[in-house]
C-alpha cells in the first residue's frame, strides 16, 4: 500500500518543501506580521540622550487564583534585542515572581512559545521590531486557548497526550530491531521527511487554530501533531504503515476536524506547512478507503462518507 501512495507522498512532500507555496508567508511578506493590535511595522525607538531606549510591555499576569490582569512593566531595551531578553530582564531586575518556559534561546527547543503582539510565536526569535505594536507597547500573552498554569505558562497536557497517541518513533520488525546497524534509506526516501522532521513541537501552530481551540480538548489532534504524524507515514523505514493509517481513519475527528484555515502555517516559527501535511493525511486517508472498496474514485469517498455512512 505504502507503494501504491509512494506519487501522492512525493507530490505533498514536494509541496511541503516548495518555496513559491509559501511565499505568502515569508518572515516580512505583506501580511506575515498582522496582529490582533494591527500592523507590527513600528519602528524600534532611537536611544535616547541618557543611553535607553524606554519601552512599555504589558504583560498577562495570572497566579493560580483571582481574576488575570495585565501589569505593564517600562523596560530599557538597548541590550535586550529578542523579546525573551525583555522578559529575562524584567524578571532579574523588575518582578522575580513572572513565571515563563525558556530553555535554548536558539529556536531548536521550542519552550518560550507565547503570543506576542497578537501573534503564536518564540519569544527567543522574536525581535523588537516585530513585536511592537501601533500604540508603542509589546503585548505578551499565554499561549491562546490553553489552560493556564501561571502567568505565561499553558497548560500543554492535552497536547503532549496527542502526541504520545500518535506513536512517534520508529516502528521496525523484530529481525530489524535485533540488528547492530542501522536501516538504510536512498536519498530521495530520505528527502521526503523534509519540512516535517524540523518541527519542534512549540505548539504555536496548534493553539493558532480555531479549530484546535473548538475541538483540542477531544479528538482533533491539532496541526502540529498530524505534522508529525504525517512524517512517521512519510518514513520508509517504518513498518507500521497501515496501522497509523488505520488509527488516525478510526475517529473522523481527528484529521477532518481541520477546515484548512491555514493559520497555523502562517504563524510556524519554524516556517513549516502543516497544512500540506494534513492534506497529505486526509488524501492518505481517502485513498486507503478507496482501496478497500474498489469503487469509488478518492475524489468521491468524502461525499460517499457524508452522506452513504453506514446505509
Amino acid at each position: 500500500r505504502r507503494r501504491a501512495l509512494e506519487p501522492m507522498l512525493a507530490r505533498v512532500g514536494a509541496a511541503c518543501r516548495s518555496p513559491a507555496a509559501a511565499s505568502w508567508i515569508k518572515p516580512g511578506a505583506a501580511g506575515a506580521t498582522r496582529s490582533l493590535f494591527g500592523s507590527s511595522k513600528v519602528h524600534v525607538p532611537e536611544v535616547a540622550a541618557d543611553g535607553t531606549r524606554n519601552i512599555d510591555c504589558e504583560v498577562y499576569r495570572w497566579q493560580g487564583e483571582g481574576r488575570p490582569y495585565t501589569e505593564t512593566f517600562t523596560v530599557d531595551t538597548k541590550d535586550t534585542p529578542m523579546i525573551l531578553d525583555v522578559l529575562i530582564k524584567i524578571k532579574n531586575t523588575q518582578d522575580p515572581t513572572l513565571a515563563f518556559r525558556r530553555s535554548c534561546r536558539e529556536g531548536i527547543c521550542g519552550s518560550c512559545s507565547m503570543n506576542i503582539n497578537g501573534k503564536n510565536m518564540l519569544a527567543c526569535l522574536c525581535t523588537l521590531d516585530q513585536a511592537i505594536s501601533n500604540d508603542g507597547k509589546i503585548h505578551i500573552s499565554p499561549l491562546p486557548h490553553q489552560h493556564v498554569v501561571r502567568d505565561l505558562i499553558p497548560d500543554m497536557s492535552k497536547f503532549y497526550e496527542h502526541h504520545k497517541s500518535v506513536r512517534p518513533w520508529l516502528h521496525l520488525t523484530p529481525e530489524q530491531e535485533k540488528e547492530k546497524t542501522e536501516v538504510l534509506q536512498t536519498v530521495e526516501q530520505r528527502k521526503k521527511l523534509d519540512g516535517l522532521y524540523e518541527c519542534i513541537l512549540c505548539a504555536c501552530c496548534s493553539t493558532s487554530c480555531p479549530s484546535y481551540w473548538w475541538h483540542g480538548n477531544d479528538s482533533y489532534l491539532g496541526p502540529a501533531i498530524l505534522l508529525q504524524a504525517y512524517r512517521w507515514l512519510s518514513d520508509s523505514r517504518d513498518v507500521a504503515f497501515d496501522e497509523r493509517v488505520a488509527d488516525l481513519a478510526s475517529d473522523d475527528e481527528k484529521v477532518f476536524a481541520c477546515h484548512t484555515i491555514m493559520n497555523c502555517t502562517a504563524c510556524c516559527p519554524k516556517h513549516l506547512k502543516p497544512d500540506v501535511a494534513i492534506a497529505g493525511i486526509k488524501n492518505t486517508i481517502l485513498f486507503s478507503k478507496t482501496k478497500a472498496l474498489n469503487k469509488f474514485p478518492a475524489v468521491g469517498m468524502a461525499f460517499f462518507d457524508a452522506h452513504h455512512d453506514g446505509h
